[in-house]
């Protein structure tokens, strides 16, 4: 707090980022990826050097690339190989661990190999959670059966969530922070708001919700280039162009 005037860490419920970063390991490349400045602005706030910090929706690993930058160890689960070979090509940590599982986070079995992990390196729980997950079945990003873009139902994805929330809890330190990425949902001529539902299934799980902030989607991939198309079809229709995403900051 000494310099907190000259801090960067953002304080307001709006973050305008009018594009991503992609410098040093960053790529845009996955169509799942959200930008660097969102982790790094929690591990900034909610992290010290050293700390662990978890990813149980690793993808192509933006989570994982500002941990190492930071000096921050770091661990996380993906359900598909080919992202965690990708990952693992990339990443170099010098003075901190990294280890990466291929598994579905929505079981336990990759948490076992977590808490084995964080045992081997003298450590019994992990700072901070970041998970971004799929935002339900609008991105199909596989054909496995646990991928949360497969669930069959709205009812079936927040159930597959609320397994992987109880499970990253279980290892996240008391009084430390999980933070949820997620935007909603437009299907059959109605709003599905997707991640109040996505809230509600951490309150139930007894966590404390801190801050809601709302990021704008700036550079959204699905609609760069076609404002004008989506401009008509608002005007010609009764709904407003998704715009923003929730990032729910949440304290156990």
């Amino acid at each position: 707090m000494e310099n907190w005037k000259e801090s960067e860490i953002l304080t307001d419920s709006l973050w305008i980022i009018s594009e991503r970063d992609n410098s040093g390991k960053h790529s845009g490349f996955y169509h799942g990826n959200f930008v660097p400045q969102l982790p790094r602005q929690f591990i900034l706030r909610y992290t010290k050097k050293d700390d662990t910090v978890f990813d149980p929706f690793l993808g192509s690993g933006t989570t994982a690339f500002e941990a190492e930058s930071m000096n921050r160890n770091f661990i996380g689960i993906d359900i598909q190989k080919e992202l965690v070979d990708y990952v693992k090509k990339n990443i170099e940590p010098k003075n901190n661990f990294s280890h990466l599982i291929i598994g579905d986070s929505c079981k336990s079995e990759p948490f076992k190999k977590i808490k084995e992990i964080l045992e081997k390196n003298k450590k019994k729980n992990v700072q901070l959670a970041i998970l971004h997950p799929p935002y339900a079945d609008i991105i199909k990003f596989s054909d496995l059966a646990g991928d949360l873009s497969n669930a069959k139902s709205l009812k079936d994805f927040l159930a597959m969530f609320a397994d992987v929330l109880k499970n990253t809890t279980e290892i996240l330190e008391q009084g430390r922070y999980l933070v949820v990425v997620i935007g909603d949902k437009y299907m059959a001529r109605k709003w599905i708001p997707l991640s109040f539902y996505c809230m509600n299934e951490a309150q139930k799980l007894g966590l404390t919700l801190k801050s809601i902030v709302i990021k704008n989607m700036a550079g959204n991939r699905a609609k760069q280039n076609k404002e004008g198309i989506w401009r008509y079809r608002a005007l010609s229709s009764d709904y407003y162009i998704f715009k923003h995403e929730y990032i729910l900051v949440f304290k156990k």
